[in-house]
């Protein structure tokens, strides 16, 4: 076997342009699979980071809409109530339930600092459980309390994208701004977060429930409830019970559109969604890129039938002194498996290197299986299209391999 791969070598080396071109394309085609496979797993650790940045095991609840009575079409809205929040607070129906944050939107607000203005994307009210359940950190002061509520304080947390805008990076705490012209102080402010593909969680006030509905939204209906499940996997337990809860609540009628006066959605459900959709994407990508494996392959059979051509009359001498079918078949085998492992190499190489630069903006996460599928893939091909050509190789007859010009 020595003498055969030195051998094959040297028919390698013989032809190396030829032989160079053929390795390129085989190490192009396993990059590729690498690389795209590593862009479609960056892309799902991505999605997945960023709904994980909403918090941990948590369900949102909202209002739906249903049909109304009056006029044929007309589309109303049932409202979601403190009352409702706190029904969710019950140890003995709802056990999997470990925090309840009922959440108000103030819609778009102002806040004013000295001669500087600036309108944050998001401004809402709730109760301290929403730092838990949103896992939010300080970076500087401290969340508001429960005393803070009951007290209707006019206290303020702000993330970092606020602090830039309104005072240009300088820690705020302690400051008071005005919000719509009323007067909030500011006694905190988040650790960054970024974004969570929808918005940005950097670009928020977040204030007492009561002082929110005080001077901006009034004691009316809530937008959302946010429901943190005692632990990952009891979020399903804490889905259904706080669905039956509200329910029993405000049972759904026949307007309802599905079925149910709420919304519950929960988290790991759409983790589960965005997976399925990535893998798809993943799998579509790696189909692309097995293409350009596949043409590399075509390479290979291309350049050993060209080999084969080139060599009839060695292969004439070879059996006229003694070589057996099996040893012409081994030999050529030998070459396009070798052609194959040096493109295999080269491609794993490149595309654990590609895949450490950001592609589309999206940054690579390179999966291991994809690296072993890769290099075997070309090993394989080199076997599979290095057959036909071996085989026509080893089935010359000697006599008519010697009169071959």
């Amino acid at each position: 076997m020595i003498e055969v791969v030195r051998t094959a070598l040297s028919g390698l080396s013989a032809n190396k342009l030829r032989t160079g071109l053929t390795i390129l394309g085989l190490t192009i085609g396993v990059a590729s699979v690498i690389i795209l496979i590593s862009v479609g797993t960056g892309s799902s650790d991505a999605v997945t980071n960023q709904i994980d940045q909403l918090g941990s095991n948590i369900l949102t609840v909202t209002a739906t809409p249903t049909l109304g009575g009056l006029r044929r079409g007309a589309v109303t809205s049932t409202t979601l109530t403190l009352a409702d929040a706190d029904a969710l607070k019950n140890r003995f129906q709802a056990p999997d339930v470990k925090t309840v944050s009922p959440v108000v939107s103030a819609g778009s607000v102002t806040l004013t600092y000295g001669t500087t203005t600036y309108s944050p994307s998001s401004f809402e009210g709730t109760t301290p459980t929403y730092q838990q359940a949103r896992d939010y950190t300080m970076a500087e002061g401290s969340w508001f309390t429960n005393a803070d509520v009951t007290n209707h304080s006019r206290v303020l947390v702000v993330g970092p994208t606020v602090v830039s805008e309104l005072f240009n990076g300088q820690d705020p705490v302690g400051d008071t701004v005005e919000v719509n012209g009323t007067n909030f102080q500011i006694i905190g402010v988040t650790n960054s977060k970024g974004s969570n593909g929808t918005s940005n969680l950097d670009d928020v006030g977040i204030a007492p429930l009561t002082a929110v509905q005080d001077t901006l939204t009034g004691y009316g209906s809530i937008n959302q409830v946010i429901v943190q499940a005692t632990s990952q996997k009891t979020l399903g337990a804490a889905q259904t019970e706080v669905t039956d809860i509200l329910n029993q609540l405000d049972p759904p009628t026949a307007n309802s559109l599905t079925g149910s006066n709420f919304l519950v959605e929960n988290q790991s459900s759409l983790i589960q969604t965005s997976t399925a959709s990535s893998k798809v994407f993943t799998t579509l990508l790696g189909e692309v890129a097995a293409i350009s494996l596949l043409v590399a392959g075509i390479g290979v059979m291309n350049i050993m039938l060209v080999s084969v051509t080139e060599r009839t009359r060695e292969i004439g001498i070879r059996k006229a002194v003694g070589a057996r079918r099996s040893d012409i078949l081994t030999q050529f085998l030998v070459e396009a498996v070798l052609v194959s492992l040096f493109g295999g190499v080269l491609g794993v190489i490149v595309g654990v290197v590609g895949s450490q630069f950001k592609i589309a903006g999206v940054q690579p996460s390179i999966a291991p299986y994809s690296l072993g599928v890769a290099f075997g893939a070309s090993v394989l091909i080199g076997l599979f299209f290095g057959t036909y050509p071996a085989g026509r190789a080893a089935g010359m007859r000697p006599i008519d391999a010697l009169r071959f010009e």
